[in-house]
């Protein structure tokens, strides 16, 4: 799709530029960001490499119980591939004194293989119940459904804290540092509300934001991340069995086309014609927009 395709060099000069700017802006002596292992925290890593040089960036590794050993091992051919310096910091032990994980009580599963089979039976299971695309909503937390809510409200406290605490880490060592954060936030992401309030939707700059995943993957290959962190599936790795496009119902491709769409004007029947994609995923779509609206505002506040 045209309106996908990207020049690479000029949106990586214009990014790099804007780090480099926003840092002397600031005034900071660096910069900082977590390392999933994924694509958007690798691509932004690379980003800052080629602004500021290895020696100005730090990456934090932030695992817990839930994370997938491949997010770490990923993270770590990405920092090694750069040259920067990071640090690891476990959350598991912050999250125990909290009593985090005795809400979803996971590991009494044994092997994460097993713990994923059940995340997703008991997610399937769920949407059965209520409907796919209620649920869906439900898990991003944009759905006014009554049913399988406390379910539902149980699982966002869960993985949301796990952002949260994240960026209560990165904030603290940037502070000490005098590093500026950057966020890794793409526009797909923030459009839908597939984001942590005051958690992965915070940061002090967000180099990304204007790219949708699609293009995403498009930079990142013209930057050179490892292409194994470029194909692999998605996931927020907040708990076993659940990645990106399952939670929002729409595979990235698709779900790109469809804002595309609302953001050039056109309604469902224009979106169905034009790319062959059922209403009722459009309108889904739609109203994860529509209802993440307060996620990308400043909180509200009285006119006096």
């Amino acid at each position: 799709m045209r309106e996908f395709s990207l020049d690479n060099e000029k949106a990586s000069s214009r990014i790099t530029d804007f780090i480099q700017f926003n840092m002397e802006k600031f005034e900071r002596d660096g910069v900082i960001l977590g390392m999933s292992g994924g694509v958007d925290s690798s691509l932004v890593a690379s980003l800052a490499v080629k602004a500021l040089g290895s020696k100005k960036v730090l990456a934090l590794l932030l695992p817990e119980r839930d994370s997938s050993p491949e997010s770490k091992t990923d993270a770590l051919i990405e920092i090694k591939r750069l040259g920067i310096e990071y640090r690891e910091i476990k959350l598991t032990p912050l999250l125990k004194k909290l009593g985090i994980y005795h809400l979803v009580p996971l590991r009494i599963l044994g092997l994460r293989t097993i713990k994923e089979s059940v995340v997703k039976k008991q997610h399937e299971k769920q949407k059965n119940k209520i409907g796919e695309m209620s649920f869906k909503a439900g898990l991003l937390g944009t759905s006014k459904i009554t049913e399988s809510k406390e379910l539902i409200n149980t699982g966002n406290a869960y993985s949301r804290v796990k952002h949260r605490l994240r960026l209560l880490i990165l904030y603290y060592y940037a502070d000490l540092e005098n590093r500026l954060v950057l966020g890794t936030t793409n526009k797909s992401e923030s459009m839908t509300g597939f984001v942590v309030k005051w958690g992965d939707n915070v940061a002090d700059i967000e180099p990304i934001l204007p790219l949708y995943k699609t293009q995403v993957w498009q930079l990142a290959s013209y930057m050179g991340v490892t292409q194994k962190i470029i194909e692999k599936s998605p996931t927020p790795d907040l708990m076993p069995g659940i990645n990106d496009e399952f939670a929002l119902g729409i595979d990235y491709k698709s779900l790109d086309r469809v804002l595309i769409g609302i953001e050039k004007g056109w309604d469902n029947q224009q979106l169905s014609s034009e790319f062959s994609l059922d209403e009722d995923l459009i309108q889904h779509v739609r109203e994860l927009v529509d209802r993440s609206k307060h996620l990308r505002q400043f909180p509200p506040s009285p006119i006096l």
